[in-house]
Protein backbone atom coordinates (compact mmCIF):
# COMPACT_ATOMS: atom_id res chain seq x y z
CA UNK A 1 0.00 0.00 0.00
CA UNK A 2 2.90 2.35 0.69
CA UNK A 3 5.04 1.36 -2.31
CA UNK A 4 4.26 3.64 -5.27
CA UNK A 5 0.75 4.12 -3.85
CA UNK A 6 0.25 0.35 -4.01
CA UNK A 7 0.32 0.79 -7.80
CA UNK A 8 -3.29 1.91 -7.13
CA UNK A 9 -4.44 -1.69 -6.64
CA UNK A 10 -5.87 -1.03 -3.19
CA UNK A 11 -7.94 1.88 -4.52
CA UNK A 12 -8.94 -0.08 -7.60
CA UNK A 13 -10.23 -2.91 -5.42
CA UNK A 14 -12.32 -0.45 -3.42
CA UNK A 15 -13.69 1.06 -6.64
CA UNK A 16 -15.11 -2.29 -7.79
CA UNK A 17 -16.44 -3.21 -4.36
CA UNK A 18 -13.69 -5.67 -3.48
CA UNK A 19 -12.18 -6.33 -0.06
CA UNK A 20 -8.49 -5.79 0.60
CA UNK A 21 -6.87 -8.29 2.96
CA UNK A 22 -3.74 -6.63 4.36
CA UNK A 23 -0.74 -8.16 6.12
CA UNK A 24 2.10 -6.37 7.89
CA UNK A 25 4.65 -8.99 6.88
CA UNK A 26 4.69 -11.62 4.15
CA UNK A 27 4.59 -15.06 5.74
CA UNK A 28 3.55 -18.20 3.86
CA UNK A 29 1.46 -19.76 6.63
CA UNK A 30 -0.35 -16.46 7.22
CA UNK A 31 -1.07 -16.03 3.52
CA UNK A 32 -2.48 -19.55 3.20
CA UNK A 33 -4.66 -19.14 6.29
CA UNK A 34 -6.03 -15.80 5.02
CA UNK A 35 -6.74 -17.24 1.57
CA UNK A 36 -8.84 -19.92 3.25
CA UNK A 37 -10.49 -17.61 5.79
CA UNK A 38 -11.52 -14.87 3.36
CA UNK A 39 -11.84 -16.93 0.17
CA UNK A 40 -9.22 -14.74 -1.51
CA UNK A 41 -9.49 -14.62 -5.31
CA UNK A 42 -6.66 -12.23 -6.31
CA UNK A 43 -3.30 -11.28 -4.82
CA UNK A 44 0.05 -9.75 -5.72
CA UNK A 45 3.58 -10.78 -4.82
CA UNK A 46 7.16 -10.49 -6.02
CA UNK A 47 8.81 -13.69 -7.32
CA UNK A 48 10.42 -14.08 -3.89
CA UNK A 49 6.90 -14.32 -2.41
CA UNK A 50 5.93 -16.93 -5.00
CA UNK A 51 9.02 -18.91 -4.05
CA UNK A 52 8.09 -18.66 -0.37
CA UNK A 53 4.56 -19.89 -1.05
CA UNK A 54 5.71 -22.81 -3.21
CA UNK A 55 8.39 -23.94 -0.72
CA UNK A 56 6.36 -23.67 2.49
CA UNK A 57 6.27 -26.93 4.50
CA UNK A 58 2.54 -26.29 5.02
CA UNK A 59 1.62 -26.07 1.35
CA UNK A 60 -1.50 -27.77 0.12
CA UNK A 61 -3.13 -27.51 -3.30
CA UNK A 62 -5.65 -24.66 -3.24
CA UNK A 63 -9.33 -25.67 -3.17
CA UNK A 64 -10.09 -22.86 -5.65
CA UNK A 65 -7.79 -21.07 -8.13
CA UNK A 66 -6.20 -17.84 -6.92
CA UNK A 67 -5.08 -15.27 -9.49
CA UNK A 68 -1.67 -13.93 -8.51
CA UNK A 69 0.16 -11.06 -10.20
CA UNK A 70 3.93 -11.10 -9.91
CA UNK A 71 6.43 -8.38 -10.77
CA UNK A 72 9.49 -6.64 -9.37
CA UNK A 73 12.14 -9.01 -10.73
CA UNK A 74 12.35 -11.52 -13.59
CA UNK A 75 10.71 -14.66 -12.11
CA UNK A 76 12.60 -17.96 -12.56
CA UNK A 77 10.61 -20.41 -14.68
CA UNK A 78 11.04 -23.09 -11.99
CA UNK A 79 9.33 -20.87 -9.41
CA UNK A 80 6.43 -20.10 -11.77
CA UNK A 81 5.95 -23.79 -12.51
CA UNK A 82 5.90 -24.78 -8.82
CA UNK A 83 3.49 -21.97 -7.95
CA UNK A 84 1.01 -22.88 -10.66
CA UNK A 85 1.13 -26.57 -9.69
CA UNK A 86 -0.47 -25.54 -6.37
CA UNK A 87 -3.48 -23.92 -8.02
CA UNK A 88 -2.29 -20.33 -8.38
CA UNK A 89 -2.82 -18.75 -11.79
CA UNK A 90 0.18 -16.49 -12.35
CA UNK A 91 0.08 -13.29 -14.40
CA UNK A 92 3.39 -11.55 -14.99
CA UNK A 93 3.73 -7.78 -15.24
CA UNK A 94 6.48 -5.20 -15.40
CA UNK A 95 6.70 -1.57 -14.44
CA UNK A 96 8.54 0.93 -12.30
CA UNK A 97 7.72 3.65 -9.81
CA UNK A 98 8.72 6.05 -12.62
CA UNK A 99 5.91 4.67 -14.82
CA UNK A 100 3.23 4.75 -12.14
CA UNK A 101 3.35 1.00 -11.69
CA UNK A 102 2.75 -1.88 -14.08
CA UNK A 103 2.59 -0.90 -17.74
CA UNK A 104 3.68 -4.15 -19.42
CA UNK A 105 1.94 -7.52 -19.19
CA UNK A 106 2.76 -11.01 -20.45
CA UNK A 107 -0.61 -11.36 -22.20
CA UNK A 108 -1.26 -15.09 -22.47
CA UNK A 109 -1.86 -16.68 -25.87
CA UNK A 110 -4.31 -19.59 -26.07
CA UNK A 111 -2.00 -21.64 -28.27
CA UNK A 112 0.59 -21.64 -25.47
CA UNK A 113 -1.73 -23.85 -23.38
CA UNK A 114 -0.83 -26.79 -25.65
CA UNK A 115 2.86 -26.57 -24.73
CA UNK A 116 4.57 -28.62 -21.96
CA UNK A 117 4.59 -27.05 -18.49
CA UNK A 118 8.30 -26.17 -18.64
CA UNK A 119 7.85 -24.26 -21.91
CA UNK A 120 4.75 -22.48 -20.61
CA UNK A 121 6.70 -21.34 -17.55
CA UNK A 122 9.53 -20.00 -19.72
CA UNK A 123 7.05 -18.02 -21.84
CA UNK A 124 5.29 -16.67 -18.77
CA UNK A 125 8.67 -15.47 -17.43
CA UNK A 126 8.78 -12.93 -20.27
CA UNK A 127 7.64 -9.43 -19.45
CA UNK A 128 5.35 -9.16 -22.47
CA UNK A 129 3.62 -6.32 -24.31
CA UNK A 130 2.49 -2.83 -23.33
CA UNK A 131 -0.84 -2.32 -21.60
CA UNK A 132 -3.48 0.00 -23.03
CA UNK A 133 -2.31 2.98 -20.96
CA UNK A 134 1.24 2.96 -22.34
CA UNK A 135 1.82 4.62 -25.71
CA UNK A 136 4.99 2.86 -26.86
CA UNK A 137 7.43 0.17 -25.75
CA UNK A 138 10.71 -0.78 -27.39
CA UNK A 139 14.14 -2.30 -26.87
CA UNK A 140 16.87 -0.07 -28.32
CA UNK A 141 20.60 0.28 -28.64
CA UNK A 142 21.34 2.75 -25.81
CA UNK A 143 23.98 4.55 -27.90
CA UNK A 144 22.10 5.02 -31.17
CA UNK A 145 18.53 4.82 -29.92
CA UNK A 146 17.67 2.44 -32.77
CA UNK A 147 15.46 -0.60 -32.22
CA UNK A 148 17.31 -3.90 -31.80
CA UNK A 149 16.51 -6.93 -33.94
CA UNK A 150 13.39 -8.83 -32.90
CA UNK A 151 15.30 -12.08 -32.61
CA UNK A 152 15.09 -12.80 -28.88
CA UNK A 153 18.86 -12.56 -28.47
CA UNK A 154 20.09 -9.06 -29.40
CA UNK A 155 20.45 -7.11 -26.16
CA UNK A 156 19.30 -3.53 -25.72
CA UNK A 157 17.74 -1.19 -23.17
CA UNK A 158 14.01 -1.22 -22.52
CA UNK A 159 12.42 2.18 -23.18
CA UNK A 160 8.88 3.40 -22.54
CA UNK A 161 6.78 6.37 -23.59
CA UNK A 162 3.32 7.30 -22.37
CA UNK A 163 1.14 9.56 -20.23
CA UNK A 164 1.92 7.72 -16.99
CA UNK A 165 5.69 8.16 -17.32
CA UNK A 166 7.12 10.64 -14.82
CA UNK A 167 8.20 14.13 -15.84
CA UNK A 168 11.49 13.68 -13.98
CA UNK A 169 13.14 13.27 -10.59
CA UNK A 170 12.33 16.04 -8.12
CA UNK A 171 15.14 18.61 -7.97
CA UNK A 172 17.59 16.22 -9.67
CA UNK A 173 18.15 17.43 -13.20
CA UNK A 174 21.24 15.28 -13.77
CA UNK A 175 19.41 12.04 -12.95
CA UNK A 176 16.44 13.16 -15.05
CA UNK A 177 18.61 13.95 -18.07
CA UNK A 178 20.25 10.51 -17.90
CA UNK A 179 16.99 8.60 -18.29
CA UNK A 180 14.55 11.02 -19.98
CA UNK A 181 15.41 11.45 -23.63
CA UNK A 182 13.94 13.55 -26.40
CA UNK A 183 10.34 12.88 -27.46
CA UNK A 184 9.47 11.64 -23.98
CA UNK A 185 11.29 8.29 -24.05
CA UNK A 186 12.15 6.94 -20.59
CA UNK A 187 15.26 4.75 -20.52
CA UNK A 188 14.61 2.17 -17.79
CA UNK A 189 18.12 0.83 -17.24
CA UNK A 190 16.78 -2.69 -17.79
CA UNK A 191 18.62 -4.83 -20.33
CA UNK A 192 16.33 -6.97 -22.44
CA UNK A 193 15.55 -8.54 -25.80
CA UNK A 194 12.60 -8.26 -28.15
CA UNK A 195 11.10 -11.49 -29.45
CA UNK A 196 9.68 -11.85 -32.95
CA UNK A 197 6.11 -11.65 -31.62
CA UNK A 198 6.75 -8.27 -29.95
CA UNK A 199 7.13 -9.61 -26.39
CA UNK A 200 10.03 -8.22 -24.40
CA UNK A 201 12.12 -10.27 -21.99
CA UNK A 202 14.35 -8.72 -19.34
CA UNK A 203 17.81 -10.23 -19.14
CA UNK A 204 19.15 -8.07 -16.31
CA UNK A 205 19.40 -4.63 -14.78
CA UNK A 206 22.28 -2.79 -16.45
CA UNK A 207 23.97 -2.40 -13.05
CA UNK A 208 23.61 -6.15 -12.39
CA UNK A 209 25.26 -7.31 -15.63
CA UNK A 210 28.53 -9.08 -14.81
CA UNK A 211 31.46 -8.40 -17.13
CA UNK A 212 33.83 -11.33 -16.91
CA UNK A 213 36.83 -11.51 -19.20
CA UNK A 214 35.10 -9.18 -21.65
CA UNK A 215 31.92 -11.31 -21.73
CA UNK A 216 28.64 -9.77 -20.55
CA UNK A 217 26.67 -12.34 -18.57
CA UNK A 218 23.18 -12.15 -17.15
CA UNK A 219 22.79 -12.71 -13.43
CA UNK A 220 19.13 -13.59 -14.09
CA UNK A 221 20.08 -16.53 -16.33
CA UNK A 222 22.41 -17.94 -13.68
CA UNK A 223 19.75 -17.49 -11.00
CA UNK A 224 17.21 -19.37 -13.13
CA UNK A 225 19.50 -22.40 -13.15
CA UNK A 226 20.18 -22.15 -9.41
CA UNK A 227 16.45 -22.13 -8.65
CA UNK A 228 16.20 -25.55 -10.32
CA UNK A 229 18.66 -27.06 -7.84
CA UNK A 230 16.61 -29.24 -5.46
CA UNK A 231 18.37 -27.95 -2.33
CA UNK A 232 18.18 -24.21 -3.07
CA UNK A 233 15.43 -22.09 -1.60
CA UNK A 234 16.55 -18.62 -2.76
CA UNK A 235 19.36 -17.46 -5.01
CA UNK A 236 20.87 -14.17 -6.16
CA UNK A 237 23.98 -13.63 -8.28
CA UNK A 238 26.23 -10.56 -8.25
CA UNK A 239 29.72 -9.67 -9.42
CA UNK A 240 32.76 -10.39 -7.28
CA UNK A 241 36.07 -8.71 -8.18
CA UNK A 242 38.57 -11.11 -9.75
CA UNK A 243 42.30 -10.54 -10.21
CA UNK A 244 42.38 -12.12 -13.67
CA UNK A 245 38.87 -11.85 -15.17
CA UNK A 246 37.88 -8.49 -13.67
CA UNK A 247 34.61 -9.91 -12.32
CA UNK A 248 33.21 -13.37 -11.79
CA UNK A 249 29.73 -14.52 -10.71
CA UNK A 250 29.20 -14.86 -6.97
CA UNK A 251 26.07 -16.72 -5.90
CA UNK A 252 24.33 -16.09 -2.60
CA UNK A 253 21.94 -18.92 -1.74
CA UNK A 254 19.69 -20.05 1.07
CA UNK A 255 18.88 -23.73 1.36
CA UNK A 256 15.76 -25.69 2.10
CA UNK A 257 15.96 -26.88 5.71
CA UNK A 258 15.79 -30.61 5.09
CA UNK A 259 18.55 -30.44 2.50
CA UNK A 260 20.84 -27.95 4.23
CA UNK A 261 23.44 -30.53 5.22
CA UNK A 262 23.55 -32.20 1.81
CA UNK A 263 24.85 -29.43 -0.43
CA UNK A 264 28.30 -27.90 -0.64
CA UNK A 265 29.77 -25.06 -2.65
CA UNK A 266 31.38 -27.54 -5.03
CA UNK A 267 28.12 -29.44 -5.48
CA UNK A 268 26.32 -26.28 -6.59
CA UNK A 269 29.17 -25.21 -8.87
CA UNK A 270 29.19 -28.63 -10.54
CA UNK A 271 25.42 -28.47 -10.98
CA UNK A 272 25.74 -25.11 -12.77
CA UNK A 273 28.67 -26.33 -14.86
CA UNK A 274 26.48 -29.05 -16.36
CA UNK A 275 23.87 -26.48 -17.43
CA UNK A 276 25.73 -23.26 -18.24
CA UNK A 277 28.72 -22.11 -20.31
CA UNK A 278 31.75 -22.19 -18.02
CA UNK A 279 32.20 -18.40 -18.01
CA UNK A 280 28.69 -18.08 -16.48
CA UNK A 281 29.25 -20.62 -13.71
CA UNK A 282 29.53 -19.03 -10.22
CA UNK A 283 33.10 -19.15 -8.98
CA UNK A 284 31.96 -18.42 -5.42
CA UNK A 285 28.92 -19.68 -3.53
CA UNK A 286 27.98 -18.04 -0.22
CA UNK A 287 25.41 -19.74 2.01
CA UNK A 288 23.02 -17.50 3.94
CA UNK A 289 20.12 -18.35 6.23
CA UNK A 290 18.10 -15.68 4.46
CA UNK A 291 18.89 -13.21 1.69
CA UNK A 292 18.43 -9.50 2.49
CA UNK A 293 15.12 -8.14 1.16
CA UNK A 294 13.12 -4.95 0.99
CA UNK A 295 9.82 -4.71 2.85
CA UNK A 296 8.03 -5.64 -0.41
CA UNK A 297 10.03 -8.85 -0.78
CA UNK A 298 12.62 -7.87 -3.39
CA UNK A 299 16.17 -9.17 -2.85
CA UNK A 300 18.56 -6.31 -2.11
CA UNK A 301 21.33 -6.90 -4.62
CA UNK A 302 23.15 -3.73 -3.62
CA UNK A 303 23.70 -5.28 -0.18
CA UNK A 304 24.94 -8.51 -1.74
CA UNK A 305 27.31 -6.58 -4.02
CA UNK A 306 28.84 -4.98 -0.93
CA UNK A 307 29.23 -8.43 0.67
CA UNK A 308 30.88 -9.83 -2.47
CA UNK A 309 33.25 -6.87 -2.64
CA UNK A 310 34.12 -7.36 1.04
CA UNK A 311 35.28 -10.90 0.21
CA UNK A 312 38.13 -9.31 -1.74
CA UNK A 313 39.30 -10.13 -5.27
CA UNK A 314 39.22 -13.81 -6.13
CA UNK A 315 42.62 -15.18 -7.07
CA UNK A 316 41.69 -18.81 -7.64
CA UNK A 317 40.42 -18.28 -11.18
CA UNK A 318 42.73 -19.27 -13.96
CA UNK A 319 42.68 -19.30 -17.75
CA UNK A 320 42.24 -23.08 -17.61
CA UNK A 321 39.06 -22.85 -15.50
CA UNK A 322 37.22 -20.99 -18.29
CA UNK A 323 37.77 -23.59 -20.97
Amino acid sequence: MFHANGWSFTWGMAAVGGTNVCVRKVDASTVYSLIKKYDVTHMCGAPVVLNMLSNSPEIKPLPNPVQILTAGAPPPAAVLSRTESLGFVVSHGYGLTETGGLVVSCAWKREWNKLPATERAMLKARQGVRTIGMTELDVVDPESGLSVKRDGSTLGEIVLRGASVMLGYLKDRNATNKCMKENGWFYTGDVGVMHSDGYIEIKDRSKDVIISGGENLSSVEVESVLYNHPAINEAAVVARPDEYWGETPCAFVSLKNELTQKSSEQDIIQYCRAKLPHYMVPKTVVFKEELPKTSTGKIQKFALRDMAKALGPSSSSSRRSRM
